[in-house]
């Protein structure tokens, strides 16, 4: 989003926000915001950001995001979302945690799951805090998401459906990951699964391109022991802005907000954009895409994987049941999505929306208002 960022009362319609709190412990320094956007489908679940510029209206976009995109999965839950005002990499994370846990303990209808800056060890702590959270470590009954690559897994089935749609053949396909962490590495390692060649990955300290093409295993291992992508031998630096823009046939931008804009919406070269952040791209730039015949699929159907691997958790299903639900949610909506968008003449997310906005009135239909 370009300009001034929206103000709270801007996102306010009839499916929500129906709260926004903010937190605030001086004693332990912790900010935070928390956004409970709609329960018409159960309580909401949704991530917690830790980042230091984390702010109200990009925690109200995403926590609309979950509404849709647990609703489009047909989860038995709405749509939340919460930050905290820190940076990750500064300090003990562990007391802004357990502050954070403790100022949410009476919003019940909020379960918190771990998001960019957090992870399995904070759900953790805050289940120890107040007996709710999902995404947990293995040893505390959780199924490990980011370990496993939820989210990546999703993608990867999510790409196998719309690729025909953007005519694309994966087999060989030239990949573009944004963002290399816990969604970005396991989707480049399951396309490439898929016969996808990796060319080009960024981090937040740059980004790598080679046209004959990465391992992803190889880039994952060099991450692990230096802490970046920089560096990966045989490999060119480029500038992390200009990963975007790069010649390819999928596109994952998988780091932070909005990365994909009016300004560079039009330099994208990729046919088939899977969004495997939330709100990666504007709505103007996707509008900007889909003008220009490039297919992006909308983040609350490609990238449901994590949320759908942590509402199995919390129900207290098994990895194996999590892995099917991913597969088999998400290939439907995929096309259900893309087929919709074709039949009628609108952009994908105007179909998704669509297919979940259905869902959502229809839960809504059996509550006493």
């Amino acid at each position: 989003m370009t300009g001034a960022p929206p103000q709270a009362d801007d996102w306010r319609d009839d499916l929500g926000p129906s709260r926004v709190v903010h937190l605030w412990d001086p004693a332990a320094g912790m900010r935070g915001i928390v956004v409970v956007d709609n329960v018409a489908c159960g309580a909401a679940i949704g991530g917690v950001r830790m980042a230091p510029d984390v702010g109200v209206e990009e925690v109200i976009r995403l926590a609309r995001a979950m509404t849709l995109k647990n609703a489009a999965a047909g989860l038995p839950h709405g749509g939340g979302k919460a930050g905290i005002v820190a940076d990750p990499h500064a300090g003990d994370r562990e007391p802004l945690v357990r502050s954070f846990a403790r100022a949410i303990r009476d919003l019940v209808d909020y379960v918190p799951g771990p998001d960019m800056g957090t992870d399995e060890a904070c759900m953790a702590w805050v289940l120890d805090e107040i007996g709710r959270a999902t995404g947990l470590p293995r040893v505390l009954g959780g199924i490990p998401l980011d370990e496993l690559g939820a989210t990546g897994f999703g993608l990867a089935h999510c790409a196998e459906v719309a690729a025909p749609f953007a005519g694309v053949e994966l087999e060989g396909a030239r990949v573009a990951v944004e963002g290399f962490g816990n969604v970005g590495r396991h989707a480049a390692a399951f396309l490439a699964e898929r016969g996808a060649v990796l060319v080009a990955a960024s981090d937040s300290r740059g980004a790598v391109h080679d046209p004959g093409g990465i391992d992803a295993e190889a880039l994952a291992a060099h991450k692990r022991e230096t802490g970046s992508v920089t560096g990966f031998p045989g490999a060119s630096a480029v500038p992390r802005e200009d990963l975007l823009t790069l010649p390819c046939d999928v596109l994952v931008p998988a780091a932070r907000p909005d990365s994909i804009h009016e300004g560079n919406a039009d330099a994208v070269r990729a046919h088939l954009v899977l969004q495997g952040a939330n709100i990666p791209a504007t709505p103007a730039a996707e509008s900007t895409l889909h003008a220009r015949g490039v297919l992006s699929i909308p983040d609350f159907i490609a990238n449901a994987g994590g949320v759908i691997c942590a509402a199995t958790e919390y129900a207290g299903g098994t990895e194996a049941t999590a892995f099917e639900a991913i597969a088999e949610k998400i290939r439907r909506n995929t096309h259900e999505v893309l087929e919709r968008s074709r039949a009628d003449s609108v952009e994908p997310r105007t179909a998704a929306v669509a297919l979940a906005r259905d869902r959502v009135d229809e839960a809504a239909s059996y509550r006493r208002r």
